[in-house]
């Protein structure tokens, strides 16, 4: 009974131990490219060609001035 209970407990923790690497998984990731290489697609906004960083940029404030609070309570 003892020997039993043993070669479970024994089976169960080699097989808690067997766990597959996971690092190699993460070294092929994809890398980004820069966010204002753009899509060339439908959803782009109007205006912009994608590698035009300052008009993406000036596209970014722009944005965040439309939905800054203090601006629209004056």
């Amino acid at each position: 009974m003892n020997r039993t209970i043993f070669l479970v407990a024994l089976a169960l923790g080699l097989a808690a131990c067997s766990e597959p690497d996971q690092s190699l998984a993460a070294s092929s990731a994809k890398v980004d490219g820069k966010a204002w290489q753009g899509a060339q697609n439908a959803y782009v906004a109007p205006g912009w060609q994608p590698g035009d960083r300052a008009r993406w940029e000036q596209q970014l404030r722009q944005r965040a001035q439309t939905q800054n609070e203090y601006l629209k309570i004056q």
